[in-house]
């Protein structure tokens, strides 16, 4: 049977209930940049990570508990014929899920705009970016050549492996040399370490003295229980019933708190952040751990949270200007676009394929390879939405435990996105390491989506589905 033409129609509602039929199949859209996204049987029950601390950051904290699949801004249900439904919220905070023969939407915001498109998957998801675009709005897109310190260095990052890697990617097409997560002092409390004792003003001096980009990495709606932040500006946090900071999750040695981005003394401590890092003369900014302001709790102005996140991370694009370059990272996707210049797709991809005790928990929001082609792959219809991020590629094989299958889709995901990264100490590559490197970041593919997860590059296809069908068994219900 012929999948029928192409049709596309807006609803405003609350609710919308869409008869699909028989949904054979249906697309699960996680919530933020590293929650599991891809296709499943609507009919499998979903189990709960076991894990309290790895649920905070896996997905929507108020859906943590559901055991029926539900999907975040967007669901698309596949009938046997292969004809696709989409229905999709237009503004944040919008829920869909598959009951028996219906999609059915749900939004905290109340009555919303929501599309509802019928046809080929491609043909619904380009309808739903456009219309997201019309929105929310969109910001320009730029193929990006990024040299990020996180794999090479990881917190251990230093003054002098920044120097040292502004030296090497001399002769590169590399545009931007960012710095992340290792500078600060601690998470919330945001000026430079000891090890950083030039400054950052004089370590960005000398990035952009080179021709390049100055990035930077911050978490600015987030603290870490030990900051000293949380002791000397406690009205930040953002508070649960009790009175209690509400935790976002569980990282560098212990939890790390909530933000409220609808406060105005959390608003002007960001922007007075923002500000800084812009004075330094660092014009691309990488945020992090973003879901932490979409959290639930007791707001200073009571808003839904996506309304919220939405609030705080305009909050920062005033800051930061509309020529700095925004880069969302952990950040709810829907309520990202039109904000943020571009949004990373998948969790971080690692130098190994998994990491087991993830796996055996079906916690598939963890990093490692395997998740994050996955994952990225199934969202790469953002792409023309806004810049779209996958995380890096690796081209020094001594640095790395993963096969040359692996390591070609890290670079093909970088070439469909036009978002080419690495971490690798240059100056450690192989001659044939460094061309290869060098012919990533020199060519604009052509590049054509064949179907679902099959693309064409420059003629040539390739298929993301063996990432996939390679990956190790989910528990009952959980998405690999």
């Amino acid at each position: 049977m012929p999948i029928p033409p192409l049709t596309v129609r807006t609803v405003h509602s609350t609710e919308p209930t869409f008869h699909v039929g028989s949904i054979e199949r249906f697309y699960r859209h996680g919530w933020h940049s590293w929650s599991p996204t891809g296709w499943v049987d609507p009919q499998v029950p979903i189990l709960p990570i076991p894990d309290e601390g790895r649920r905070l950051g896996h997905d929507d904290p108020r859906h943590a508990m559901d055991t029926t699949v539900s999907s975040s801004g967007v669901g698309i249900g596949v009938d046997a014929s292969g004809t696709a439904t989409l229905l999709g919220a237009l503004a944040p905070d919008g829920r869909v899920r598959p009951v028996g023969p219906e999609l059915i939407g749900s939004s905290g915001s109340g009555e919303i705009d929501w599309l509802i498109a019928t046809g080929t998957v491609d043909g619904v998801l380009g309808a739903y970016a456009s219309a997201l675009g019309e929105h929310l709005g969109r910001r320009p897109r730029r193929t990006m050549r990024v040299w990020c310190s996180w794999y090479s260095h990881y917190e251990g990052v230093t003054e002098q492996a920044i120097l040292d890697a502004v030296d090497a990617v001399d002769g590169h097409q590399i545009d931007v040399v960012q710095i992340d997560d290792g500078w600060e002092q601690a998470i919330g409390d945001w000026v430079p370490n000891d090890d950083f004792p030039a400054g950052m003003e004089k370590l960005a001096d000398v990035i952009r003295a080179s021709g390049r980009t100055a990035g930077l990495w911050l978490a600015p709606f987030i603290a870490r229980s030990d900051a000293r932040l949380v002791e000397e500006r406690p009205e930040l946090l953002l508070r649960d019933a009790e009175g209690a900071p509400v935790v976002a999750g569980i990282n560098w040695g212990g939890p790390y708190f909530s933000l409220d981005p609808t406060s105005g003394a959390t608003q002007d401590f960001v922007h007075d952040m923002i500000t800084k890092a812009r004075s330094w003369g660092f014009d691309y900014l990488k945020l992090d751990f973003l879901y932490a302001a979409a959290f639930p709790g007791r707001h200073v102005e009571p808003m839904d949270p996506e309304a919220a996140y939405r609030a705080g991370v305009e909050a920062i694009r005033e800051a930061a200007g509309d020529d700095c370059y925004l880069l969302a990272c952990g950040a709810p996707v829907i309520a990202s676009i039109g904000v943020f210049d571009g949004i990373r797709i998948g969790p971080d991809v690692a130098e190994f394929w998994e990491e087991p005790t993830l796996t055996a928990m079906g916690d598939f929001s963890g990093r490692g390879a395997r998740n994050a082609i996955i994952t990225s792959s199934e969202r790469l219809w953002l792409r023309d939405l806004i810049d779209t991020d996958p995380d890096v590629a690796f081209f020094d094989r001594s640095s790395v435990d993963l096969d040359e299958a692996t390591l070609g889709s890290l670079r093909d995901l970088a070439a469909i996105t036009g978002f080419v990264g690495t971490s690798d100490r240059l100056e450690l590559l192989t001659h044939e390491e460094s061309d290869e490197l060098d012919a990533l970041l020199a060519d604009e593919a052509t590049v054509n989506h064949e179907s679902l997860l099959r693309w064409r590059i420059d003629g040539r296809v390739t298929d993301f589905g063996w990432v996939r069908r390679s990956a190790t068994s989910a528990p009952s219900g959980r998405m690999p």
